[in-house]
């Protein structure tokens, strides 16, 4: 498998977050990662997000969000659905890089859905142009959930 590296940048391009994880496919307009969870221990929403926990992460260079399936460890089960919404991703050698926009769709197994952090987008201060992308991005990812099954990622 391809090593890749991820970069989480903020609306600034600046980084604030880099990891690595293995190509699992590639599109003309999406990649599919895998990649362990690499930070300490935590429960987000009721949900465990333990050291070493594989995600699947799916990433577009032609849509506003990204997708990361979170599986358990041991077990393999998926735990969730963690939705950025995001500029398109850039794709380049081995570099996948993302402008996360803080707004997020949280989604648990049986279809339930929680908008995160809208206080944050907000404080970005985004351009009325930037506002209705994202919120349309927002509602694309909403109507990609199917309960029990995650999502319909075409």
């Amino acid at each position: 498998m391809n090593n890749v590296t991820v970069r989480k940048l903020d609306p600034q391009r600046r980084e604030t977050w880099r990891y690595y994880g293995r190509l699992l496919e590639q599109g003309a307009q999406y990649v599919l990662i895998e990649a362990d969870f690499n930070r300490d221990d935590a429960v987000y929403h009721g949900v465990p997000f333990r050291r070493g926990d594989p995600f699947v992460e799916i990433y577009y260079t032609d849509r506003w969000y990204n997708v990361f399936e979170v599986h358990d460890r041991e077990s393999g089960e998926a735990k969730c659905w963690y939705c950025n919404v995001s500029m398109p991703a850039e794709w380049q050698d081995g570099l996948l890089s993302y402008v996360d926009l803080a707004l997020d769709l949280f989604v648990y197994p049986d279809g339930r859905q929680l908008v995160l952090d809208e206080d944050e987008f907000e404080a970005l201060n985004p351009d009325e142009q930037l506002r209705q992308q994202a919120y349309a991005a927002l509602e694309e990812l909403r109507q990609l959930v199917r309960p029990q099954y995650g999502f319909h990622l075409a």
